[in-house]
């Protein structure tokens, strides 16, 4: 090898050896600080876009989840009424079967159809006043019921049916109309009494399994984005014990570079020797 005060091989060396340990050192503390192994495209291209791809889908599931979470909360209204109008039918009958008795007095069956019609008030109030986010689906307002989103592409939708719970329907046949201030009154708010209460059960009983339905599924929904995320996470996460390690490592390497280097740099000091009288 030459010996020459204008080329220092070994510093060279020494120079690019340290450089490349710098890269790696500034690699591993970014990764640490973020937490990721991939954290743009340029450290993993093909893994990146698959992450941004889960990420995108995490995004829309999210929406998805908050579209049944709404859903829940209009079932739970409609539920709740509807098993308040149940307990007020159950009242009705008391009131409409006492009125039956035909040794009744004109008073008497006035008082009974004053509370009669008190009920009657407070089912259509019941009715009336389940609304959750404006969505109301006992009062008459919806004939199709309110699709909610299901899957990610919103191209799948789980429906809440409305069920029409106002006096005079086809499922509470009971209307203000309707009196017990005579016998056959009575008899007749009974068979309709009867038939409301079937159908009100009837009722019921399809709006609660939609709503079962819609708590399975955004359970099902919270689980896939807990997966999803768990997913990205093995994609793009370091793993932050070897990272530590490697830091260690690569900080005694730096330094027993810049000691390499500075040995090097001193190669042409002994060259002045050579020329010392």
């Amino acid at each position: 090898m030459t010996n020459s005060v204008h080329t220092n091989a070994a510093a060279a060396i020494a120079l690019q050896n340290l450089s490349r340990t710098n890269d790696r050192l500034t690699a591993v503390q970014s990764r640490i600080s973020t937490g990721l192994k991939v954290e743009g495209a340029k450290d993993n291209a093909a893994i990146w876009a698959i992450a941004q791809q889960q990420r995108a889908d995490v995004g829309a599931l999210s929406a998805v989840k908050s579209s049944l979470d709404r859903a829940t909360s209009m079932s739970d209204v409609a539920l709740s009424a509807g098993e308040s109008i149940s307990d007020l039918l159950n009242q009705l009958k008391e009131k409409i079967v006492l009125a039956k008795d035909s040794s009744l007095k004109t008073q008497s069956r006035e008082l009974l159809n004053n509370d009669f019609q008190a009920l009657l008030r407070a089912i259509a109030s019941a009715a009336e006043n389940a609304t959750f986010d404006g969505g109301n689906l006992l009062n008459g307002s919806l004939t199709t019921g309110i699709k909610f989103l299901a899957n990610a592409d919103a191209s799948s939708f789980v429906t809440l049916s409305a069920k029409n719970l106002s006096l005079g329907g086809t499922i509470i046949e009971l209307s203000l109309s309707d009196t017990l201030t005579t016998l056959t009154g009575a008899t007749n708010a009974l068979t309709k009494l009867d038939d409301s209460i079937t159908q009100l059960n009837s009722a019921m009983g399809a709006l609660g399994a939609q709503a079962k339905q819609i708590e399975a599924h955004r359970t099902f929904v919270t689980k896939l984005v807990d997966t999803l995320e768990s997913g990205i996470g093995n994609l793009v996460d370091a793993d932050l014990a070897k990272e530590s390690a490697r830091l260690q490592a690569l900080q005694v390497q730096q330094q027993l570079g810049a000691q390499s280097l500075s040995i090097a740099n001193q190669a042409p000091q002994i060259l002045l020797s050579l020329f010392q009288r």
